[in-house]
């Protein structure tokens, strides 16, 4: 059967591998993909995730820029919905949340919106099917439950590790400062705030696009990084069902 799935994205900065290999897979099953943004504008990736820093070694593969391209040229993508209109029940509901993440400080704008949040709290709360990836676990970790707790609390997920992520800055803060440090706290960090006497997996030490790493707790599915990507992917049409 064929399932609506929403795709939420920054108005700019989002990781391009994490928002197109879903829309690829998911679209591919004959899934309908919409995508959300803030303000119904269309949103926009991190450009140099699309030319990779480090001298080429860090950012998008080849196939998963030539992905990107393909999604960024649909009418879906064009023209997005706002979070506002993320819905959870009724007529039009959308079966399947996808929270994609992104490092650059053009994503705080996406992490610490509340509509966003109220969305993935209703999502959580009725146990309907949402995934998220690297640092779309900062929004899992800032969704409120209408008692005021964390939505996420005693749950088992995982996001981007703070291995990963104080690696990426270790290696570029000389000459790109702090371009993957978001925040001054580490994502892990804040995220296991949020769980309680919940879990944050770490997975593997040494990542790697041959070693992925998703974990399913009910209907949420969690991811690491881009080189998860796939198999997430593959998570979250195992998660609505399979092909349409």
């Amino acid at each position: 059967m064929k399932k609506r799935v929403v795709i939420a994205l920054a108005t700019k900065d989002f990781d391009p591998t994490e928002a197109a290999v879903p829309w690829h897979v998911l679209s591919g099953a004959g899934h309908e993909v919409v995508f959300a943004t803030a303000d119904g504008a269309p949103g926009a990736c991190d450009p140099l995730m699309l030319k990779g820093v480090l001298f080429g070694q860090i950012g998008a593969t080849k196939e998963n820029v030539a992905l990107y391209q393909a999604m960024s040229e649909t009418e879906a993508f064009a023209h997005p919905i706002t979070f506002a209109d993320i819905r959870t029940e009724g007529e039009g509901a959308h079966d399947l949340l996808v929270l994609p993440g992104g490092h650059a400080q053009g994503m705080r704008q996406y992490l610490e919106d509340e509509t966003l949040q109220g969305k993935v709290a209703e999502f959580l709360a009725k146990d309907r099917p949402l995934g998220s990836i690297c640092h779309g676990a900062v929004v899992l970790a800032r969704s409120k439950a209408t008692d005021g707790t964390p939505a996420i609390a005693g749950r088992r997920i995982t996001g981007l590790p703070k291995t990963m992520e104080m690696g990426a800055w270790l290696l570029t803060c000389t000459y790109m400062g702090g371009y993957f440090r978001t925040y001054p706290e580490w994502v892990q960090d804040e995220v296991r705030g949020s769980l309680g006497d919940g879990d944050f997996a770490t997975g593997p030490l040494v990542p790697a696009y041959g070693n992925p790493f998703t974990v399913r707790d009910g209907n949420l599915v969690t991811a690491r990084w881009p080189g998860d990507a796939q198999r997430f992917a593959q998570e979250l049409l195992d998660l609505i069902g399979g092909e349409a």
